[in-house]
């Protein structure tokens, strides 16, 4: 392709729209155009790089046994309503009615679509297992769609189902994506971390993403320095630090003036906010929940959604507090009644507590769990800290940040079962299907792909997703000799099928290495005066600082070889 004939312009000012690394990059690059709050449109560049993540993908899909179809974009809302899963995916949900008043939905994920279709088609275990795939748009409502293609509205997603007989089976499927997805991670040349997930509005058991490693990332990622443990922050585990339990003394009340935050009743009675209990006021599905919690430690509100099977959770607002009659700043569990309490497990792991004595300006010295209060539940609601200790090894913890770019579930039969989607099993027993989901957003993949690789001159491809291999730059194209020998070279290159951009355009050297840096294409041949004086030619790596001079003989055979080697 001749950079003069590519559709889209580089760009050297940084959009000021653009609000993370990728965007601007991706933008400057001319590879995508927003269109509307979360929407793009990908340009020539854009899409090469993302066809050839597709396609990757595809073989790969097809490798472990998957058979690609194709599903609709429109999915009537029944289904949604049959599934029971439309409250919990919310506002994000994009709804559209027809002339005869039918509710549709853009489809946000194809669970239902799918499960219906084998619904139709399978009857007995002899049709199992399955593994269906598909690559398809998704459309989901975003609230603050933001970086880019990093959290969009409508976006490219790969989504293979699987469908099987039993819970072995399930395994064997689940670690067959495993596998598949450590391969098309490797060949984009992207190395991803498996570390576990939890599985949100789609719901299931097991639940593995996929992180590309990056500063920039909006993910926390946990992980063990001495083992393989490692899970996103809303799933992650640790064990608590356990202080030395001590006999429980009376209770004593003391006034604590003007005083509302942990640290400022530790800093007032002379201890570690460790020694504290800590109460947070939520609202689950508009009812008021009183969480407690040692007051070192910070609730996880996935954690906590999940144990409370909540659609929406949020903290409570002021005026919920008081009507519950509440103080906020000097509560504690102790008395209240008619409000479920849940409580982190971190509060059987000391004694002699801090605690709010529920009423204004007053604390409670040596409260003890159990012996001065109950709850509703206890469990680990905590969020997992840097530091702690491993729950697999007792190594400790470690925290970096990362972007998701691959999910997987183990998702069970509680769609089948709700949407009827049954089989006869050898004994002539109807058994609901046992399905697993596994996702992989293309976009996102992309856009993740320029966070983990760039430097202050733009984007750095790995080699098997650049939209082109070569960047062939002359320099001074009005000297006939450069211009005839480039010419040629680009004939000789592309009839061996190699990819080149071609930048024909009269640009002064700077402007042709600016844009060939920013475009990130990994290798770029130059082509001026001083080279052909030698018969050769100037190569260099986009990741590299250095440049070599080679003999323009069987610069195809080279430049092959190099290409080869480094894929």
């Amino acid at each position: 392709m001749r950079f003069s004939q590519v559709f889209g312009k580089t760009l050297k000012e940084i959009p000021s729209e653009a609000d993370t690394l990728s965007h601007q990059l991706l933008l400057r690059a001319g590879m995508i155009q927003q269109v509307a709050a979360g929407v793009y449109s990908y340009l020539p560049l854009g899409w090469r790089v993302l066809r050839k993540i597709e396609q990757i993908i595809r073989e790969e899909m097809d490798k472990a046994g998957g058979q690609e179809l194709m599903l609709p974009t429109l999915q009537p809302f029944e289904l949604w309503k049959e599934s029971g899963r439309y409250p919990s995916f919310g506002k994000t949900l994009f709804t559209v009615t027809d002339r005869r008043e039918h509710m549709l939905v853009l489809g946000p994920t194809h669970e239902e679509v799918i499960t219906e279709l084998v619904r139709r088609y399978v009857q007995s275990y002899r049709d199992l297992p399955l593994l269906l795939y598909q690559i398809q748009n998704k459309f989901r409502d975003e609230p603050r769609p933001r970086g880019g293609l990093l959290r969009v509205r409508e976006f490219i997603m790969k989504d293979l189902y699987s469908f099987d007989v039993d819970e072995a089976g399930l395994d064997n499927s689940y670690q067959k994506m495993l596998q598949a997805y450590k391969n098309i991670y490797s060949r984009c040349g992207l190395p991803a971390v498996v570390v576990e997930a939890d599985s949100g509005a789609i719901g299931g058991k097991e639940s593995h993403e996929f992180m590309l490693i990056a500063e920039t990332g909006e993910d926390e990622i946990i992980c063990c320095s001495a083992c393989d443990y490692a899970a996103n922050i809303e799933k992650a585990r640790s064990i608590k630090p356990e202080l030395d339990k001590k006999t429980p003394l009376p209770i004593k009340e003391i006034s604590t003036p003007n005083i509302k935050t942990i640290e400022e009743v530790a800093d007032f009675v002379g201890v570690p906010t460790s020694h504290t209990l800590k109460a947070v006021f939520y609202s689950a599905d508009d009812k008021l929940v009183f969480v407690v919690i040692r007051g070192d430690l910070e609730v996880n509100e996935t954690k906590l959604k999940n144990l409370l099977k909540c659609t929406e959770l949020r903290l409570a607002a002021e005026n919920e507090v008081k009507a519950a009659g509440l103080v906020a700043g000097s509560a504690s569990p102790i008395g209240i009644k008619g409000i479920k309490i849940i409580a982190d497990d971190s509060i059987t792991l000391g004694s002699n507590f801090i605690a709010g004595a529920n009423k204004p300006d007053t604390h409670l010295k040596n409260v003890n769990y159990p012996r001065d209060f109950k709850v509703d539940v206890i469990a680990d609601i905590a969020v997992a800290r840097p530091g702690d200790s491993c729950p697999k090894c007792n190594g400790i913890l470690l925290s970096s940040h990362g972007i998701e770019v691959g999910h997987v579930f183990k998702l069970g039969t509680f769609l089948t079962e709700n949407l009827g989607a049954y089989f006869l099993d050898r004994n002539g027993i109807s058994q609901p299907i046992i399905m697993g989901c596994y996702g992989i957003g293309l976009g996102r993949l992309l856009a993740a792909a320029v966070e983990q690789n760039h430097d202050d001159k733009g984007i750095v491809w790995p080699v098997a997703i650049a939209p082109y291999h070569i960047y062939l730059c002359p320099l001074r194209p009005e000297n006939s000799d450069v211009a005839e020998t480039t010419e040629k070279i680009y004939k000789d290159l592309t009839s061996a099928n190699l990819e080149v951009l071609f930048d024909d355009r009269d640009e002064s050297p700077g402007v042709k290495f600016n844009d060939a840096d920013l475009l990130g294409i990994p290798l770029r041949l130059t082509v001026s005066p001083r080279t052909l004086e030698n018969q050769s030619i100037e190569i260099k790596w986009r990741k590299e600082s250095q440049v070599q001079l080679v003999p323009l003989k069987g610069i195809t055979s080279i430049i092959r070889e190099l290409l080869e080697r480094s894929l």
